[in-house]
């Protein structure tokens, strides 16, 4: 069974950073991709970076510029680091990763959520 635990997020002010991690776990053979999203009260899920390698990330308009997304394959584990944070920031962040295990191939998988709030 695929577990995805997220940690990382809080309360900064406008202008902090936070960075957020996720580790995957449970019978994983490979990662083909690895990303983070966000959803914000009364707001659909969005797509806030992707990466499938270190040379091969994208991001959301929206954040260009001031998160980054990195993999440590040894760990399983993604990355997004946040950088001079904003208000219109605030939302619950998901990892999403799509894996393969021993009897599912090419599936994607959720972590719980952690909350990020930026505020004074």
């Amino acid at each position: 069974q695929v577990q995805l635990v997220e940690s990382g997020g809080g309360l900064v002010q406008p202008g902090g950073s936070l960075r957020l991690s996720c580790a995957a776990s449970g019978g994983i053979f490979s990662i083909y991709t690895m990303a983070w999203y966000r959803q914000a009260p009364g707001k659909q899920r969005e797509l806030v970076a992707h990466i499938i390698s270190a040379d091969t990330t994208t991001y959301a308009d929206s954040v260009k510029g001031r998160f980054t997304i990195s993999r440590d394959n040894a760990k399983n584990t993604v990355y997004l680091q946040m950088n001079n944070l904003k208000p219109e920031d605030t939302a619950v962040y998901y990892c999403n990763v799509v894996a393969s295990t021993a009897t599912v191939r090419g599936r994607g998988y959720w972590g719980q959520g952690t909350q990020v709030t930026v505020s004074t």
